[in-house]
């Protein structure tokens, strides 16, 4: 522990000690700017502190994180749902003659969203209930088909594509396409058993969804990747001034 707290001091001392010469040398500025720069800094330095160990200032700008979002989806919320779809439609033209009549339509949806915060409600959390399934069965309307044409249609078109025509490239990239489609089918399929044929073409499906799940983790790996690429380039560059 007071390994730590020695570590920790000795790291603050030295972020401390180069904004001081940064604002000395007028190479940060001591107005609102160079207070954003520094502040924006000492959050980036404590979240990748969590890369040594769990501690105290990693969990301050964590918890500052989550209130900041909730705030930003609160600001969101009003200016974006609440203000245009609800109070200027339906309350406004009730208390002031903006020329137009009220939206009573509105009061539907809005009645289901305040259903939504009975949650938290111990007596009349059940009616949460159908606000959630209102959810559910719009969400499930809306993504079934999008999802079905998608990852279903999408992924049988080109099977049912000629394997020839005229390009070697374009028939190699087809016949891929067939084969790991029909391996990777026979190897999710259990009633026959995987043996000899069957067999072959599952491993094939194996090899296939391999190469799919290392594509994913890879995509994943390289987005998480450029997020701390930008990070270092904005310490490297915007406050320390090493690169151009």
């Amino acid at each position: 522990m007071n390994r730590d707290v020695s570590i920790t001091t000795w790291i603050l001392i030295a972020f401390g000690i180069v904004n001081i010469y940064f604002l000395t040398t007028g190479k940060l500025s001591f107005g609102l700017e160079g207070l954003g720069l520094i502040t924006a800094v000492a959050l980036t330095l404590a979240i990748y502190s969590f890369l040594y160990k769990d501690n105290p200032a990693f969990k301050i700008v964590e918890n500052l994180f989550v209130g900041v979002a909730m705030g930003y989806w609160i600001i969101i919320t009003w200016f974006n749902i609440l203000k245009p779809d609800v109070l200027e439609p339906l309350i406004v033209p009730l208390f002031k003659d903006t020329g137009k009549s009220p939206q009573y339509i509105v009061i539907i949806p809005t009645i289901l969203g305040i259903f939504m915060l009975l949650r938290f409600s111990t007596k009349l959390s059940w009616l949460s209930r159908w606000s959630f399934a209102f959810v559910v069965g719009l969400g499930s309307g809306i993504t079934i088909p999008n999802f079905v044409h998608a990852f279903i249609l999408k992924q049988m078109e080109p099977t049912f594509a000629p394997l020839y025509t005229g390009d070697i490239l374009g028939s190699i990239n087809t016949f891929l396409i067939l084969l790991g489609v029909v391996s990777v089918l026979i190897y999710f399929f259990f009633s026959v058993e995987h043996k000899g044929v069957v067999g072959g073409v599952s491993v094939i499906g194996v090899w296939f969804l391999m190469v799919a799940f290392g594509a994913s983790f890879g995509f994943t790996v390289m987005a998480r990747m450029s997020l701390l690429i930008g990070r270092v380039q904005f310490l490297l560059r915007d406050w320390l001034g090493i690169i151009q």
